[in-house]
């Protein structure tokens, strides 16, 4: 996943005016962001729960068990997709299945498929 802390709905957030742009005469004045910015404490939260959405709304399962596991069942076989930060694992014994889920996934953010998987979280 390519800049995954800027997914997230970006929620009203007020800051202190940066020095040098301290407005004479409103010192006292706050800034509001109109854009996400990357170090934002709230961002890992917001783009877990938009990522979620985006699973759930695609027919997958979160697991009770990790938040962070989905799953989806078909007749024969299923689909798995384990989640860290902002890598993705996907599990399935159908590549169509497989390719449909990254295709989804795409539309939704900007991705990078790496290929076959060597090692995941040695």
């Amino acid at each position: 996943m390519k800049t995954t802390f800027l997914y997230g709905d970006l929620v009203d957030i007020y800051m202190l005016q940066p020095q040098g742009y301290i407005m004479t005469g409103k010192e006292q004045f706050v800034c509001k962001l109109k854009k996400r910015l990357y170090g934002l404490k709230h961002a890992p939260r917001q783009w877990y729960l938009k990522f979620d959405r985006c699973m759930i709304s695609s027919g997958f399962t979160r697991l009770e068990a990790d938040h962070c596991c989905y799953s989806k069942w078909f007749e024969n076989f299923y689909i798995m997709l384990l989640l860290y930060v902002d890598d993705m694992l996907v599990v399935g014994f159908s590549m169509k299945e497989n390719v449909n889920l990254k295709v989804r996934l795409a539309e939704e953010f900007s991705m990078k498929d790496l290929g076959p998987t060597g090692k995941f979280l040695e």
